[in-house]
């Protein structure tokens, strides 16, 4: 039997009521929870002494219990005369005080200041299913009617879904003559969520009657045990409306598999904070019946950035590693103090268990780590930047290590620049921490640097322009691995140029200048200088995110321009391009202008990451040669970085150097 209205407008009716009533029969029908889960939060609001009106009663239990827990003045009214002779009939003898009266909430008849608590579950809801003008005709009804039988210091309380027109509506009304507290009822979704059925937000709005007020008193309780004071009336509804979004993406994990998704992303915080905590992300396997298991795997501070964990791709595949059916990546976020890993897994193990499908709800969560530590993140400067936006230098330890990088806050996932600090020894003979300049943590800048070498293979002396500095880590690698080479930084951002030379040791002199300018003005006026390069590097990200090309900027790659840099190189000079392109067919036009332009095109793609380094020479050569050069470059650097540091591993796997190397030309 479907017991709901087939149009919004029928709860506004007393027909609808009535025939609603006759079908159920003596079965009380709850909105929005029953009284064990409510009356925690009820408790706190209404004292025994106050005389209550319930409206739009119904067959509900509530005033019943309420009354069993010895409030003894209530009445409840309701529009429909049939609940109203079946309420009368079943509490004439067990409960003769307890007041059943039929009468419409939009017209009370009661007098001013009559009742202490006007009680409504989930009544106005029912009145205002929609936002239309009959609907807020009879809802100024209603409020007219609460605000005038309520005294001074009295509460309309109101359990509700709070869709946003309802809550915009209470706002609105009772803001500036009502203290305003909101407070989540978690115990009804509990509830719920342990008979499977579907959760939604359930809140209780707590409205305490003032003559006038100064300015609004505006409280949330999102949290079982924490109120947040907020300033405006958008900061009340912005966090409701985020909060049901949360709920509804729980709900669609609950009942649900992600897997055709990919993955899914939510961002946990504190009560009252607006920056978040925590970011999960949501991963299923792909599977065809239940899932029998379901794990939280928390990333240490540091190593958001890995491949692993910061790529959609890195994440699939630590889902598969853990051979779990379901999987929360836990990252943490920046600006934030963790203390413990223990300590983490107490405040996540709540939010954890909100995203376990139905079949695993009841289960304990396991959390799985990398290690017993959160690792350890410092902030060393924050800035801004005009052309980059907001930026950070931060300190990370992993693994016994200290690294610094410059992350931009943009781009979270993404680290613009890492370098490796090591201890030393002062002439004062005190412990400092400097940069370690054989030290390249990309490993599309190894490959770089690996093509430089190649283009100065048969040269004493050479000149090279490099486009992008970010921290200088790619340039103070080749100017101490490289010493036949000259280089000529192009950033186009001077704030950029400032940390490099204060946080990653980069130092200018006749071997390094570093130049302010736009990378393709620098070039077209190098063209007309007639200057010529040995190499010309490419390592500039693209601001633009729209293209399906991360790096570089699509000016960068468009055929005048290619035009240019090829009448920017010496006769054997070649060009080395860092490109990232998650489109294909993005990454194939590119490669077929590079053809139309250099007679010897070959790519390596790196293994885990996207990033694939160009090489484009103007003449013929031989691929076979070309990779015997790369075998001898290789090896070269490798003995180069020993011979300067015992300690430095070899920096290539000979064995595996030419194993992603293409001939595209």
């Amino acid at each position: 039997m479907n017991l709901l209205p087939k149009s919004h407008q029928d709860f506004c009716k007393a027909d609808y009521w009535n025939n609603f009533f006759k079908k159920r029969g003596h079965k009380a029908f709850e909105w929005y929870g029953e009284f064990l889960e409510l009356s925690s939060y009820l408790f706190k609001y209404i004292q025994h002494k106050d005389k209550i009106l319930i409206v739009g009663c119904g067959n509900s239990t509530l005033g019943m219990n309420l009354y069993d827990a010895d409030y003894k003045n209530i009445t409840n009214i309701d529009v429909s005369h049939i609940v109203i002779k079946q309420m009368q009939k079943m509490n004439k003898t067990i409960r003769p005080d307890l007041l059943f009266l039929q009468m419409d909430a939009t017209k009370m008849t009661y007098n001013n200041g009559e009742f202490n608590i006007i009680l409504d579950k989930g009544t106005l809801d029912a009145l205002m299913a929609n936002n239309d003008n009959d609907s807020e005709i009879l809802i100024n009804k209603y409020f007219e009617g609460i605000e005038r039988i309520l005294p001074r210091n009295g509460r309309y309380i109101c359990i509700s879904l709070l869709q946003e027109h309802i809550l915009r509506k209470l706002l609105k009304d009772f803001a500036l003559t009502f203290a305003f507290r909101i407070i989540r009822c978690h115990h009804v979704e509990i509830k719920s969520r342990a008979q499977h059925e579907k959760t939604m937000p359930i809140f209780m709005v707590i409205l305490t009657k003032f003559m006038k007020l100064s300015q609004p008193i505006l409280e949330i309780g999102l949290t079982d045990d924490s109120l947040v004071r907020l300033i405006s009336t958008e900061e009340v509804v912005e966090q409701i409306i985020e909060t049901q979004k949360a709920a509804s993406v729980c709900n669609s994990l609950y009942k649900g598999s992600i897997a055709n998704d990919g993955e899914i992303y939510l961002d946990l915080h504190k009560p009252g904070e607006k920056e978040p905590r925590y970011r999960v992300y949501i991963l299923d396997q792909v599977i065809v019946k239940e899932r029998r298991s379901y794990a939280a795997f928390i990333v240490p501070q540091g190593r958001e950035s890995d491949w692993l964990f910061g790529t959609k791709e890195g994440r699939q595949e630590l889902l598969k590693s853990t051979q779990q059916d379901r999987l929360a990546i836990v990252i943490f976020q920046r600006g934030q103090n963790f203390e413990t890993l223990e300590k983490v897994k107490d405040e996540l193990a709540e939010s954890i268990k909100m995203f376990a499908p139905s079949e695993l709800s009841k289960n304990h969560i396991p959390f799985l780590s990398l290690g017993s530590d959160i690792g350890k993140r410092n902030i060393c400067y924050e800035g801004n930047s005009d052309i980059s936006g907001p930026f950070v230098v931060e300190e990370i330890e992993n693994e016994n290590c200290l690294y610094r990088r410059l992350i931009f806050l943009n781009n979270l996932f993404v680290i613009q620049s890492e370098v490796k600090l090591k201890q030393v020894m002062s002439r004062r003979k005190k412990s400092k921490c400097v940069v370690d300049p054989y030290y390249l943590a990309c490993n599309h800048h190894l490959y770089m640097s690996l093509g430089l070498k190649i283009a100065l293979k048969n040269s004493n002396v050479g000149e090279s322009i490099i486009i992008g500095l970010g921290g200088g880590g790619l340039c103070t690698f080749i100017r101490h691995c490289i010493p036949q080479t000259k280089i000529i930084a192009v950033e186009i951002d001077k704030t950029i140029l400032k940390i490099a030379k204060e946080y990653f040791d980069l130092v200018e002199d006749e071997r390094l200048k570093v130049e302010i300018s736009d990378g393709i003005e620098y070039l077209n006026k190098s063209r007309m200088q007639g200057k010529k390069y040995d190499a010309i590097l490419f390592d500039v990200d693209n601001k633009d995110a729209t293209v399906g090309m991360s790096c570089p900027p699509k000016e960068f790659v468009e055929l005048d321009f290619l035009r240019t840099i090829n009448n920017c190189l010496t006769n054997d000079g070649l060009i080395i391009v860092n490109l990232v392109a998650r489109n294909e067919k993005i990454r194939n036009e590119v490669l077929n202008d590079f053809r139309k332009i250099y007679k010897f095109v070959a790519s390596y793609k790196l293994n885990e990451d996207i990033n694939e380094i160009i090489f484009c020479y103007k003449n013929e050569k031989d691929f076979q040669i070309w990779k015997n050069m790369v075998l001898e470059s290789a090896e070269e650097l490798n003995k180069q970085v020993k011979s300067n540091d015992s300690a430095v591993e070899e920096i290539f796997e000979i064995s595996s150097v030419l194993d992603n190397l293409k001939l595209e030309s």
